[in-house]
């Protein structure tokens, strides 16, 4: 069954600007999907019309098979959405924000607390429960967007930009959390800057560029597209110019460091070897850009931009 279904939507502003220009893709239950693109490629855009927060110009829009516009309460049900901004009440307690929130599901106060006691443990903020939520930390504030989308129990969760402005270690314990979630049997929908995030958590991804969708596809699929892949290598010898190893592209960045192509087929040990050969000694190497941000740069650059 499919947790989201997008069919040939558009959106057309009062100015005349088209946000959407026809987009369709699908999201299978049980999913972790991300929807990647450039500021104003038309993401925010989507989810608020999938959310209903903005109306479509044209198109279909389901949510587990309840269309958005004749059955909108039913779709709303399943539904839960992190958006980019913080949007709750800064004076309101922790507990009483998610309290209220499983409220405008119909829920009682005393399956509110119950609900609201299982996401605070989940999401370590059971010892800020009676905090105020302006008291809270910027990465606090984040989990606790995710707590309150979560308290109706939704079966399909959206995140618009989760770990934005969050340290590193905040960063991987909500991957974890998230991780978990999905495997728990949660469907969830992931837009992010951070595409390294993407490649993490995410099975499938669209990638929409100035309203349209340029790619859809599974992950894996979609890395192997990939050609070459781009290595910054740290040398323990000292440099002045860049090394011969005529089976490789080589760049001398400083003394100490070389950047590295290496196309598919190429090994990386070969490397290594080809250096050793001539004498340098490697420290270190790192990628210095994840393969799916090169792939999505290169894309972008396919489409026009």
């Amino acid at each position: 069954m499919y947790a989201l279904t997008i069919d040939n939507l558009t959106k057309t502003y009062d100015n005349g600007f088209d946000a959407l220009k026809g987009i369709s893709f699908s999201v299978q239950e049980g999913d972790f999907f991300a929807l990647l693109g450039p500021n104003g490629a038309g993401k925010s855009t989507t989810l608020g019309i999938i959310s209903t927060l903005v109306n479509k110009s044209q198109g279909n829009v389901s949510v587990f098979g309840w269309d958005i516009d004749t059955h909108a309460r039913m779709a709303k049900q399943y539904l839960g959405l992190v958006p980019q901004e913080i949007n709750f009440n800064q004076f309101e307690k922790v507990e009483d924000i998610l309290i209220t929130q499983a409220g405008f599901y119909g829920y009682s106060r005393h399956r509110a607390k119950t609900q609201a006691h299982t996401v605070l443990q989940q999401l370590g903020l059971w010892q800020k429960r009676r905090d105020r939520s302006r008291d809270l930390s910027g990465g606090m504030k984040r989990r606790l967007m995710i707590a309150r989308a979560l308290m109706h129990q939704p079966r399909l969760l959206i995140l618009d930009e989760p770990t934005a402005g969050v340290d590193i270690e905040l960063r991987h314990s909500m991957w974890h959390f998230l991780q978990q979630l999905n495997e728990e049997g949660t469907t969830i929908i992931l837009t992010t800057h951070y595409l390294e995030e993407a490649e993490q958590l995410c099975k499938h991804i669209a990638i929409i560029d100035e309203g349209k969708i340029v790619r859809d596809s599974d992950m894996r699929s979609l890395l192997n597209e990939i050609n070459q892949e781009t290595f910054v290598i740290y040398l323990k010898n000292s440099l002045t110019e860049t090394p011969d190893v005529p089976e490789f592209a080589l760049n001398l960045i400083d003394e100490h460091t070389l950047e590295a192509v290496v196309l598919e087929g190429q090994n990386l040990n070969t490397l290594f070897q080809c250096l050793t050969d001539i004498g340098l000694e490697v420290v270190s190497l790192k990628n210095k850009s994840n393969r799916l941000e090169q792939l999505f740069l290169r894309l972008v650059k396919e489409d026009g931009r």
